[in-house]
């Protein structure tokens, strides 16, 4: 009997994408990271690019991109975030991508998904097609392939949806064992009904598609692992998880079997810390001890074609008991986090959606044909414009699509036309259903989807379609008494995101007050060119006029703003923006402004502002929240540093009283433990960012924390340190023999050793683990030969090994 083992992971995260913006604005609960896809991405995407095998010591012994040796695909759209924010993580996965193809007979273990996680048996013909069809273009922008298999999202499945992909050259798909109706040997005429446990996962199947007559594979994972590794703890041990999967085998059964898994990708690290690492241990064990061959599910395909045929339990999915009612009902599934909530809100959730989608759908048509010479294929091609919004991406597609040549105007009018087209599927994306309120944060951002659909639908037809679409969504009654129901969730949470060019050019205007912008600027997917700008300073007063184009890179409309902004000192700003009407207009707002101004009339200033801008005014809370941030942290960084002056003096004037209360068992006082806990903190966070550490006075911190029993702030002080020592390592690997670098970060890391919290040392391990691949063999043989600085480097080489956990060959 030949034994294979497959391993598939379900790489997602819903969009969490500003509709306006096309980025994820800052998320306070990721703290201390900026936002969820970037913490999931650190204890999760990035750790599997190069996950640690221990030994039986607890010492480093290899370091592996477990995606090479595993089956996965991931969400288009977290790729597309992937490759804005984490390029190298990115790269990682496409490597892993083509060292699989060497690994496993040519054979990528990378995997397309429907775009953008549709419940596909709930969508209509059309959006099928494009998911399809979006999902495998994504893959080849990717993965510079053809994808062989693709993931359905949930595994909901129907076989309109599996002819499509079948059509566009999809051979396989997974599903749970449960979702299989009835089976049989090819070329037989006896079915058998699938029992209560499922259908055998060991073997695949063929699927024969009765309207087009075409075939797909299927591989039906085994539930009983798969929910042992995502539930049930499997992942604390990865010997004890590699000896699972081998178990699985029917040693009673002479025939090739294929023992596989399925679960989220997230479970390998973000679900269950150091997943990832039993991952690498139970691969390197099935390995080792040759107990099976590791494959994917192309490579097995090729060598055991299935021999068995089988139809499925259409509209069924893996995380609903009762089809793909989760998506569109009150089924009773749920997180189980609310006993007692209702998710009646679902239905008139989806039936909201499904009108405004379908509403909107022969306006579209009718107006895409003046442009285009077909408006569903041109669709189906705009993957191409948002995967490359170059102009030249764009003159192809429009040579391939348009009916004739397109004034600027209407290339403008067609890009809304298939923006409203993209963000009208987005609006379908499967978390909006899934948890168990209609507030909660991914409703919340299909219906931002929604409403900008409307906005496009109101840009462009000039018919508002939001109160119709607020009726019905007005059905959906929240759990929250507060929130009472879906159209005051829209607007209390989703309609304050809408952004228009006039917005945007006032985020330009008063951030302008805080930093210098160059002539051309980026303001996430806006471009900002400034056409005139006037600058005034009196004492802590400032005031800004002037003059700029704000420009879609999305849809290529652009604006001209005028604007002034005035800020008589922190916080208070006040400041207008509108259209530009014509140039006199313009000098002598600048004129009687800036006149005002340099005769110090505050109150003058504000009142042509106002007289100006007719009430368009905007302040501080107009800001997109990561510059709104950025620029009350200025504003804190003002003020905390007068209060951290009070606090210091108050610490340094009682300390010698805290550390005798200390010793007496005394109690000490809140205020001045307060005062303590604030300047040791800071202190120490300033301590941990500088480039090169000042370990004396960080020990003399950290010792007076202890004799004080003062609380650190574990989470900020080690993302602080964790950040100097990943650029101290980076800056090893750019000057590996570097002495005085190479001593510093090895008495660092031995001082991180002592901390009581954990760092985060994972970038400086794989940095030393590079090294230690490449020119530590060369240096060691040189000191072996007697070469005096060769020896001293390896010898604090291994020091730093030491320090790091890190294996040596000696």
């Amino acid at each position: 009997m030949e034994r294979y083992i497959c391993i598939h992971g379900h790489f997602y995260q819903p969009p969490r994408e500003n509709p306006w913006l096309e980025d994820v604005e800052l998320q306070d609960s990721a703290y201390p990271y900026h936002d969820w896809n970037e913490r999931i991405t650190a204890e999760c995407y990035e750790p599997n690019t190069a996950s640690r095998i221990l030994d039986a010591d607890g010492w480093i012994r290899k370091i592996v991109n477990n995606y090479s040796r595993i089956s996965f695909n991931f969400g288009p759209t977290l790729l597309s975030w992937m490759e804005k924010h984490e390029p190298e993580v990115l790269r990682a996965i496409v490597e892993a991508d083509r060292l699989s193809r060497e690994r496993f007979s040519g054979h990528g273990s990378a995997l397309a998904q429907a775009y953008n996680h549709m419940i596909m048996p709930l969508a209509n013909r059309r959006d099928k097609y494009t998911q399809v069809i979006w999902g495998i273009k994504d893959f080849e922008y990717r993965f510079g392939r053809r994808p062989e298999g693709m993931w359905l999202p949930e595994t909901a499945v129907d076989l309109e949806t599996l002819e499509i992909m079948a059509e566009q050259g999809v051979r396989f798909t997974i599903l749970a064992p449960y979702q299989a109706r009835r089976f049989r040997r090819i070329g037989t005429d006896t079915w058998q009904d699938v029992g209560p446990g499922g259908i055998d996962p060991t073997v695949p199947y063929l699927i024969n598609l009765p309207a087009s007559g075409r075939t797909i594979s299927v591989f039906f994972y085994n539930a009983d692992i798969s929910r042992a590794v995502a539930f049930e703890g499997l992942l604390l041990n990865g010997e004890n998880f590699a000896r699972r999967l081998i178990s699985a085998f029917n040693t009673g059964r002479p025939e090739t079997q294929l023992v596989h898994i399925a679960t989220d990708g997230e479970t390998y690290g973000h679900h269950h810390p150091h997943g990832d690492m039993a991952l690498a241990y139970a691969l390197n064990y099935i390995e080792t001890n040759k107990a099976a061959r590791i494959t994917n599910y192309g490579e097995f395909l090729e060598k055991h074609p299935a021999t068995m045929e089988v139809e499925i339990n259409e509209n069924t999915a893996w995380s609903c008991a009762h089809g793909v009612e989760r998506w569109r009902n009150n089924c009773g599934c749920n997180s189980g986090q609310h006993p007692g909530w209702s998710q009646a809100w679902r239905a008139p959730l989806r039936n909201a959606l499904n009108w405004l989608r379908n509403t909107i759908a022969p306006m579209y048509e009718e107006e895409a044909r003046r442009f285009l010479k077909d408006p569903w294929a041109a669709r189906n091609d705009y993957i191409e414009v948002i995967l490359d919004r170059s102009t030249g991406s764009l003159n192809r597609f429009l040579n391939k699509h348009a009916a004739r040549p397109l004034e600027e105007n209407e290339q403008v009018r067609v890009l809304k036309l298939l923006e409203m087209q993209r963000h009208a599927m987005l609006m379908f994306t499967s978390c909006g259903w899934f948890f168990d309120e209609i507030s909660g944060i991914e409703t919340v951002q299909v219906l931002q989807y929604a409403c900008r659909v409307i906005q496009l639908a109101q840009e462009l037809f000039g018919k508002s379609l939001e109160q119709p679409f607020l009726e019905i969504l007005s059905q959906a009654k929240s759990n929250i008494p507060e929130h009472k129901d879906g159209a005051h969730v829209y607007e209390k949470f989703a309609k304050p995101a809408m952004v228009d060019l006039v917005k945007v050019g006032a985020h330009y205007a008063i951030s302008s007050l805080f930093e210098s912008y160059d002539e051309h600027s980026r303001i996430y997917s806006y471009t900002v060119l400034r056409e005139d700008s006037i600058n005034r300073l009196a004492g802590a007063a400032k005031l800004t006029l002037g003059k700029a184009r704000v420009t879609s890179e999305i849809t290529r409309e652009g604006v001209t703003i005028v604007y002034g902004v005035v800020n008589f000192g922190y916080p208070s700003i006040n400041g207008g923006v509108r259209v530009y009407q014509d140039e006199e207009s313009y000098r002598k707002m600048v004129e009687e402004v800036a006149g005002a101004f340099d005769r110090v009339d505050f109150p003058e200033v504000v009142r042509l502002l106002d007289q100006y801008f007719h009430g368009s005014t905007f302040s501080l809370k107009h800001l997109f929240r990561d510059k709104q941030r950025e620029i009350l942290d200025v504003i804190l960084d003002s003020t905390l540093e007068e209060v951290a002056g009070d606090y210091r003096r108050i610490y340094e004037r009682h300390a010698p009283l805290m550390r005798l209360l200390q010793e007496l068992n005394i109690p000490q006082p809140n205020v001045l433990r307060a005062a303590a806990e604030f300047v040791i903190n800071t202190s120490l966070r300033q301590a941990f960012s500088e480039k090169f550490l000042d370990l004396e006075r960080i020990k003399a911190l950290l010792e007076e924390a202890r004799m004080t029993s003062i609380n650190l702030d574990g989470a900020s002080l080690s993302y602080a340190l964790k950040k100097t020592l990943n650029k101290l390592g980076e800056e090893l690997r750019r000057h590996p023999t570097d002495l005085s670098l190479l001593e510093h970060l090895a008495t660092t890391c031995n001082l991180v050793r002592s901390l009581p919290f954990e760092v985060d040392m994972w970038k400086v391990q794989n940095n030393y683990y590079c090294l230690l691949q490449t020119i530590y063999q060369d240096l060691r043989q040189k000191a072996d030969q007697g070469d005096e600085e060769a020896r001293t480097w390896v010898e604090r080489f291994g020091s730093l090994g030491d320090c790091l956990g890190i294996k040596r060959n000696r």
